[in-house]
This record gives C-alpha cells, sequence and structure tokens, in this order.
C-alpha cells in the first residue's frame, strides 16, 4: 500500500521537556520553528508595523480576522488583488480566525441561532451573516495556510449550562464546517462562490469549555473525532485568571493527539507564553505587543516597562539592552518625548520593540527545549518577570 501523503500543514516534534516541546510547523507558505507566536494583523496589516519590517525582525506567522475582512474590502476585493498574502504582502505562513471571537467581542451587535451569527456591522450598521460554512468558504477564499472553525466562544462569566449548550451546538457547528471544508465550492457570507487557493488548507478545531475540566474533556474528545490537521484551545482570554487558564490547560492539553499542533488562542503576556509552552502548546496569538507599544508600554525580562512615566525621561540608557530593533538605538529618554508628543513613531518603535521581544522569548524556549533545560528557564523567569498590571486583561485575539 503506498504512503499516505503528508499533510500540507504539519508539525514535526524535535524535542521534549516535560510537556514542552519544540519542533517545526510546515505549511505551503514555509515553514515555523515552534513554539511560535503569531502577530495578529486583523485586517490585514499589523497595526503600525510594515510587512517588511516584521520580516526583518523574525516574525515568522501572521494572523487576519475573517469578520472584519468579510465586512471590508470582503472576500471577493481580497482575491481581485491576489489573495490575502498578496493583498497583505506576507510571504510567510498565515492563519485566518474564523469570526467566532467576534460572537463574544460584539454580544451587543449579534443574533445567534442554530443556523449562524447575524452581526450588525460595527462600521455602518448594516447586516452581515457568518455560518459554519460563509466562515470556511471566505477563508478559503482568502486563502491563509491555517483557518479555523466558526464556533461560538463563551465569556469566562457564562454558566455550566450554557457552556454545556455550546459545546453542543459548536459540535454540530464543526461537522457543518469539515463538510465545507472539504467540499469543491465556497460559501461566501450574503451568497455567491469564488475559487479556492491553488494549496490546501489546514482547519483547526476549537476546544470551548470554559474552565469546567469535565466539558473540556467532552469538547476536546468531539473535536478530536474529525481527525484534524490541528487542534485550537478558545475561550481563555475572555476574563478567567491566569491560575484559572493554566488549570484548564493542565486537563486539556494532554487530551489533544501528540502529533498535532496546539494552538492557544488570544494568550497572552510574556509570562502566559512561558507557562503555556511548559504545558505543551506550540502556537499563539495576541494584540499585546502592538497594542500596548501603542500605550507606551515595552515588554521586557522583568515585566512591562512604562515608558510614558517621569522617570525615564532622562534616561539614557536603552529599553532593553539584549533585544536588538529598531528601538534598540535609542534612549528611554527619547521614546518618553515620542510618546509624551504624540508622535505616531513612538508607539512604532515600541510595537517594533515587542515584536522582538516576543520573537527573541520564543527563540528562547526552543533552545532550552533542545537543550533539555527548559524547567530552569520557566523557573527563572518566573522569578524575575515582575508585574504584569499594565496589560488590558488577558489580551483579545483580534484588534
Amino acid at each position: 500500500m503506498a504512503d499516505r501523503a503528508a499533510p500540507a500543514v504539519r508539525l514535526d516534534v524535535e524535542a521534549t521537556v516535560g510537556r514542552a516541546r519544540a519542533g517545526t510547523l510546515h505549511t505551503p507558505h514555509g515553514s515555523a520553528a515552534t513554539p511560535c507566536f503569531m502577530a495578529v494583523a486583523t485586517l490585514g496589516g499589523l497595526k503600525g508595523v510594515t510587512a517588511s519590517e516584521a520580516e526583518a525582525l523574525g516574525q515568522s506567522v501572521m494572523l487576519a480576522n475573517t469578520y472584519h475582512l468579510a465586512l471590508r474590502p470582503g472576500a471577493a476585493g481580497v482575491l481581485a488583488l491576489g489573495g490575502l498574502h498578496a493583498f497583505a504582502g506576507w510571504r510567510g505562513p498565515m492563519l485566518t480566525d474564523s469570526g467566532g471571537y467576534q460572537v463574544f467581542s460584539l454580544a451587543a451587535k449579534r443574533t445567534l441561532s442554530e443556523h449562524g451569527v447575524d452581526f450588525r456591522s460595527h462600521l455602518d450598521g448594516s447586516a452581515l451573516t457568518l455560518t459554519p460554512e460563509s466562515s470556511i468558504g471566505t477563508q478559503r477564499a482568502l486563502g491563509a495556510d491555517i483557518i479555523m472553525a466558526f464556533d461560538e466562544c463563551p465569556p469566562a462569566a457564562a454558566d455550566r449550562d450554557h457552556h454545556r449548550q455550546t459545546i453542543a451546538r459548536n459540535d454540530r457547528w464543526l461537522a457543518r464546517a469539515v463538510a465545507s471544508w472539504r467540499g469543491a465550492t465556497l460559501q461566501l457570507p450574503g451568497g455567491g462562490e469564488l475559487p479556492a487557493p491553488g494549496w490546501a488548507q489546514a482547519l483547526y478545531g476549537i476546544v470551548q469549555g470554559g474552565t469546567h475540566a469535565d466539558l473540556r474533556a467532552e469538547s476536546a474528545a468531539l473535536c478530536r473525532a474529525h481527525d484534524l490537521p490541528g487542534y485550537a484551545i478558545g475561550g481563555l482570554a475572555v476574563g478567567e485568571t491566569a491560575s484559572e487558564r493554566n488549570r484548564v490547560l493542565d486537563a486539556v492539553v494532554p487530551l489533544l493527539p501528540v502529533d498535532r499542533p496546539r494552538y492557544l488562542m488570544g494568550v497572552g503576556t510574556p509570562l502566559d507564553l512561558v507557562e503555556a509552552v511548559a504545558r505543551g502548546v506550540d502556537q499563539f496569538d495576541c494584540v499585546l505587543p502592538t497594542r500596548m507599544g501603542r500605550h507606551g508600554i515595552a515588554y521586557t525580562d522583568h515585566g512591562p516597562l512604562r515608558l510614558k512615566r517621569q522617570e525615564h525621561a532622562s534616561d539614557r540608557s536603552p529599553i532593553d539592552t539584549d533585544t536588538p530593533g529598531p528601538a534598540a538605538r535609542h534612549s528611554r529618554g527619547y521614546l518618553n518625548h515620542l510618546l509624551k508628543s504624540g508622535e505616531i513613531l513612538g508607539g512604532t518603535l515600541l510595537s517594533l520593540h515587542n515584536l522582538a521581544y516576543y520573537r527573541r522569548l520564543m527563540a528562547r524556549m526552543r533552545a532550552a527545549i533542545r537543550l533539555g533545560r527548559f524547567a530552569e528557564f520557566a523557573e527563572r523567569f518566573r522569578a524575575t518577570y515582575g508585574d504584569d498590571s499594565a496589560n488590558d486583561g488577558n489580551g483579545a485575539p483580534s484588534e
């Protein structure tokens, strides 16, 4: 019997320490070393950072948002400009989320049913309906390497019965999404068909269930039944505490296939990433590097550095002597001046620094895993990282 063809997106796990693992994620648009942080480019562009600047920093994967791109310019508009990679000028791997996070974040502007979700556009109030089929159709037309199943992401405060009902509906939606993903035609919001990209795309299912370990286990089993190329853990950047999140990861990650990538959606701070890598997660995304950079906050091994504070006004030292990048040549005093003056350059430089810092953090974790010394790295990082109160919540998966 001939060997089964290798999937277009696959993970080679090359080293492990406890549950932490390092490897390579292969996609039609290149490979990414894992664990990896995926920069959030909601509308196809990183806020305040060009594609070439991100590439120069070593950014490997970029994430865009289905809901926002479906509203403007629409999948047909992106396709007319060459597809998402050409549209964004990004040559590496890309992931699109499904619009499921907006079911949570835009709860006041949507109506949820078995069919899907009817949104009122946050831009002009116009109608947009996303279903499991039209979300997949839009993502296939956009042409990302990795696409996500459309689901409901409940808030952390939702009661157990809400989570149970959500898991059941999400499973029915996942079956519809899988059928659409495997189908020959693409169903788009509002009707119409577009050609699929010329490469295979990997569909990830999403595990939900709040902070309830038994419901998470049920959701994981339902997702695994579809034998998908990858699996995501959703609903963990929606108001829960860090300790609650870590307990969920302790329970869920061992239930996911060891030979498939594991993606923790919308998380998070540098310390969040270290804790999740320790528990076996491979992929991450969060808006914090660019969002906090625009608000005058830089990440370091000692925690967030608030550069608008007066104490930095006459400081000649750089943000971080260990993180190279465009911000490294400037003093904290200069950055303080730019931020207080409202200069766009200030936010851009801090965003570049934060992306460079996150890239370097992931590289150090990969190296520690390969050397068999991740436990020591994680313990040292926990001891030195410090206060994380600069962050606006856990971080959201779209910006």
